[in-house]
């Protein structure tokens, strides 16, 4: 009985801030929320008796990834009314993808069905006899469902680029690298052996003399203010 309400208090708080983490208009907010439902879903796992991922999620998401987040949220300047800027635009497009996986997902959830020993696993939780959670879920992963997660990281790398590309802008006054520049630049600076002192040699750049400007003649008028 007490399972069982802890299980639909921690889930009723997981749905929450997940809707939190989509509907919030501070950016802050959201990572915080984020925060919150890892750490109901964490609760969710140990109710579940899988310790393991319970505490993976805990180390991983909230200590490194929700923390960076939130980091990168505070102390970069994203102009974020300017990435909002194409939502009207872009949103049909959106609609009809969304709409593609919400039908996607009502075909897999009408095909699915439970085994037949559900319910002796669900009350036994233990993958048997001398096996770890960490043994049993490394040995389903990297076996039987190699493909499935060598994929996933996938989607997570082109996540990561599309989050650099959105945020990344071109700044006015920084100096950058131009190669095309360097290769094309005149033969009259070249690098060669500069002598700086008795018997000693750098590699430095020896730029040729600069030419002398003629000054004009002062006369003898000029420099007097001429005859009155």
């Amino acid at each position: 009985m007490i399972a069982a309400l802890a299980f639909y208090v921690f889930a009723a708080i997981l749905i929450a801030s997940a809707v939190m983490v989509v509907t919030a208009r501070n950016p802050v907010h959201s990572v915080l929320f984020l925060i919150l439902a890892f750490f109901n879903a964490s609760a969710l796992f140990l109710i579940a008796g899988a310790e393991f991922l319970a505490m993976i999620l805990v180390i991983v998401y909230v200590g490194a990834v929700a923390v960076l987040f939130l980091f990168v949220v505070m102390m970069l300047d994203i102009d974020f009314v300017r990435l909002r800027e194409g939502f009207q635009r872009y949103a049909p497009i959106g609609a009809v993808v969304g709409g593609i996986l919400f039908l996607e997902l009502i075909l897999v959830l009408s095909g699915w069905s439970f085994a037949d020993q559900a319910d002796d696993l669900r009350l036994s939780p233990n993958p048997g006899a001398g096996v770890t959670n960490a043994a049993a879920i490394g040995h389903i992963l990297y076996t039987d469902y190699v493909y499935l997660f060598q994929l996933a990281g996938l989607i997570l790398l082109v996540a990561m680029i599309g989050a650099i590309v959105l945020t990344h802008r071109e700044r006015v006054g920084t100096r950058r690298q131009n190669i095309g520049a360097q290769v094309s630049r005149s033969g009259s600076i070249s690098l060669e052996q500069v002598p700086t002192g008795v018997g000693i040699k750098t590699l430095g750049i020896r730029r040729p003399p600069e030419p002398e400007v003629e000054t004009p003649a002062v006369t003898h008028e000029a420099q007097h203010g001429g005859h009155h």
